[in-house]
């Protein structure tokens, strides 16, 4: 998997229904990978007319197997733009394990059921954190 170009379908699939280890398995040794590609997958998913007037900063804290890895994404007039590493200043930071993250990229977990059930952990602008699902077109779907 680590190198190779998924298409979203592929993605969905690679994910669906698999269990925590199952999902650590596949992506293990290239979670670094994994996430990077995700990541431009969502900039591609991005449509600009759903974040229409917003400016802000996202950050992503993912606990994956080699260590948490961060992510932001940045909106801003109409675009989005995606960086590795912590912002100075996000407008909110969602944290997860590796796992429920790829299932939120699907949609096979609901961010405010994940935030509910404690496998999501968002601090920063709570309210804001439920627009930003709708920003992006589904993957395979």
């Amino acid at each position: 998997m680590a190198g190779e170009k998924m298409s979203p379908e592929a993605f969905r699939e690679m994910v669906k229904g698999k269990s925590d280890g199952e999902l650590l398995a596949a992506v293990k040794g290239s979670e670094s990978q994994v996430l990077d590609g995700t990541f431009e997958s969502m900039k591609d998913a991005f449509d600009p007319s759903k974040a229409a007037g917003v400016t802000a900063v996202v950050q992503y804290n993912i606990d994956t197997p080699s260590g948490l890895m961060s992510y932001h994404l940045k909106v801003e007039n109409g675009t989005c733009s995606i960086g590795k590493g912590a912002s100075s200043n996000p407008r909110v930071t969602l944290a997860l394990d590796l796992p429920n993250f790829l299932r939120m990229m699907i949609g096979e977990l609901n961010g405010m059921q994940a935030f509910m059930s404690g496998k999501l952990k968002v601090s920063g602008d709570i309210f804001f954190s439920q627009s930003i699902a709708s920003w992006f077109k589904q993957a395979g779907g």
